[in-house]
């Protein structure tokens, strides 16, 4: 037994030191691969791109692979801690580097506004001339119906969201629900529950959009004849002007949301139904990647919708002054879809 002993004693040492050998031979065979990457890297994190050759930058992604496999023959024969911390870290930063994303949020967004939510909108422009004309129907729908039968009224709009907005309502009830309400709370809650309604509707006419469609067109068309059936109530009393100067100050911005939500869900029930040459599964995907973009920006449209509807409408107390905001707002945002073409960095699919 003491002679064990004595073997462990003199044979730990030597194992030590084999170890040691190996990890600076390890090193020393590779540390040039490292010690290039490393600067190379180095310099992009920095931005200095134009200190690095085109024979660096070929290089960039087989050194890349060359160190990771290096870090990865390190974990198994179980180097010194010192070096795998070195690669670990070094790989990480190569990754981001090589594979990671080649923008910030800034510059994304810079590219989306700019030109990438136009190029996505203008791409589905069959399915937004669907849309608005199923849109018209189902506003001259809600009209035709509640002229003929009241009643129909109740079951479109709602008698809570109705309240005094009802057939038979005198002129003077109806003239006092559009003006002078800036200081009623009445008038936000029912702001807020337009709003409510119309955001959900946008988010399931796209949602729903894989069943063809149909979902997203029957959600449209439900919509607009509500607004439809209102417009009847206040047209016979002879309101009907300043009832559409009250929709415009938010309506030309929320409604447009409205119809490119319904859009982008059509698109995608379009390519599901007639693929084209295209795998269904390839063509739902591209689909659903162009609707993504749209909707992303009809985020954004309903929340100036909701501010132009909380604030704007509240302090405009006269119809001329709506309309002027409401064609202001329709006309900049059909100029940004339709004319502006600024840069479509904004990941769009072309295809």
């Amino acid at each position: 037994m003491g002679s064990d002993r004595v073997n462990a004693t003199v044979t730990t040492p030597s194992a030590i030191e084999s170890a040691a050998l190996r990890s600076d031979r390890f090193r020393l065979e590779r540390e040039a691969d490292w010690k290039r990457l490393e600067t190379i890297v180095s310099r992009m994190e920095k931005g200095r791109l134009r200190g690095i050759s085109d024979e660096d930058l070929l290089a960039l992604p087989g050194l890349y692979r060359t160190v990771a496999s290096s870090l990865s023959i390190a974990r198994e024969t179980s180097l010194d801690a010192a070096t795998l911390a070195y690669l670990e870290s070094l790989v990480q930063r190569a990754w981001f580097v090589v594979y990671g994303p080649r923008s910030s949020l800034w510059e994304w967004l810079r590219g989306y506004l700019g030109g990438g939510w136009s190029v996505a909108v203008r791409a589905i422009w069959l399915d937004i001339l669907i849309a608005l004309a199923v849109m018209v129907a189902g506003a001259a729908v809600g009209w035709i119906l509640v002229s003929h039968d009241p009643e129909w009224y109740f079951s479109l709009v709602g008698r809570e969201m109705a309240g005094q907005r009802v057939p038979g309502a005198s002129a003077e009830v109806l003239r006092g629900t559009l003006f002078g309400q800036s200081r009623q709370d009445g008038m936000s809650v029912f702001a807020a529950q337009l709003f409510s309604n119309n955001a959900q509707v946008s988010i399931l006419a796209f949602a729903l959009g894989f069943a063809f469609g149909v979902p997203s067109l029957l959600l449209l068309v439900q919509n607009l004849a509500s607004l439809g059936a209102m417009a009847w109530v206040y047209h016979q009393v002879g309101l009907t002007l300043d009832f559409a100067g009250w929709i415009a100050v938010h309506g030309t911005t929320e409604l447009f949301a409205i119809l490119l939500a319904g859009a982008s869900g059509l698109h995608i029930g379009r390519a599901f139904a007639f693929p084209g040459d295209r795998p269904v599964l390839q063509a739902a995907s591209e689909a659903g990647r162009r609707a993504a973009l749209v909707m992303t920006g009809v985020v954004l449209m309903l929340v100036v919708a909701a501010l132009l509807e909380g604030f704007a409408r509240q302090l405009v107390d006269e119809t001329f002054g709506r309309f002027a905001i409401g064609g202001f707002m329709l006309t900049m945002w059909s100029a940004y879809f339709f004319a502006f073409r600024g840069d479509s960095s904004g990941g769009t699919d072309r295809s």
